[in-house]
């Protein structure tokens, strides 16, 4: 695996592949690497001829106050795993590289609609920062796929709308969610659980499983998601939020079959998050918008 960290020796080094006619795929990172993220190099290597991983703790999608200083770097460990997994290129370029003049001078890319709400309204700039640095890798590396955890749902959401928008010819693959044998949805996140609060973590996934049978059986969504809100402040989580959408995380309406439940919860110092598929029922049983 070749470990780069100058734009022109990234892009030196992708141009002799793509003159052999070799498919390159991306998987963007931010390090701290667990087996959700060998499972996104694993799903590339089976769609690409290359595949191109980057390590970069994005600032511009921290907002103040959360934990850009603290987020885990571990960019040792993150190299043998990449190794071990068969990535052939990393990609780890400094700050200064990607935001020479700084982040206030820099050019921002905001996506609509998709990125407001959710995470999105609970992380003023969250998806500003996300969708901008995407864009920068998508135009440094011109893969022709990218991989993408189904965990941030909402995150996959605003990349696939800004490769339609902006005319991008990369494919977009979701990668499904990777648990814990518990069900807890791995996430670098959750090495900031104590050994006791990594005990509670999989009462959310439990919540959310709990909330799709009974929506599936057709019990009003308004009473299920209240009644999941109260099973989490009981487990010891605060919710950030505990939504029903339809699949295109517009708002459910009567003629929705194919929603999503999505939550984000703090559970002592780390914010958690996780989403499930729900098939609802007839719109007479669900109780919805009427």
């Amino acid at each position: 695996m070749r470990t780069l960290r100058e734009i022109n020796e990234l892009r030196s080094t992708l141009r002799d592949y793509r003159q052999r006619g070799q498919r390159i795929a991306l998987v963007p990172t931010m390090g701290n690497l667990h087996a959700g993220h060998l499972a996104l190099i694993d799903c590339a290597r089976k769609h690409a001829d290359i595949v191109v991983s980057s390590l970069f703790v994005n600032p511009m999608q921290f907002g103040p106050g959360e934990d850009l200083d603290g987020y885990p770097r571990t960019f040792s460990a993150d190299q043998a795993q990449l190794v071990e997994a068969g990535c052939d290129v990393l990609f780890a370029p400094t700050v200064s590289a990607l935001y020479p003049n700084g982040l206030d001078a820099q050019t921002r890319v905001h996506v609509p609609e998709v990125g407001e709400g959710l995470c999105g309204g609970s992380r003023p700039g969250h998806f500003d920062g996300v969708s901008t640095v995407v864009s920068m890798l998508f135009n440094l590396v011109q893969p022709d796929i990218a991989c993408f955890g189904e965990k941030d749902y909402q995150q996959l959401a605003v990349i696939r709308k800004l490769v339609r928008d902006l005319h991008m010819p990369i494919e977009i693959i979701g990668v499904p969610i990777v648990r814990a044998e518990d069900g807890l949805a791995l996430s670098s996140r959750n090495g900031y659980l104590s050994e006791q609060e990594r005990a509670t973590a999989p009462a959310l996934y439990r919540t959310l499983c709990a909330l799709r049978d009974a929506l599936e059986s057709g019990e009003p969504a308004d009473k299920v998601l209240d009644q999941g809100k109260a099973r989490l402040y009981e487990a010891g989580f605060t919710p950030d939020y505990l939504e029903l959408r339809d699949a295109s995380l517009a708002s459910v309406s009567p003629a929705t079959r194919h929603a999503v439940l999505l939550v984000a919860a703090k559970l002592g110092p780390a914010r958690l998050i996780d989403n499930l598929s729900v098939q609802l029922p007839t719109p007479a049983q669900t109780g919805i918008n009427k």
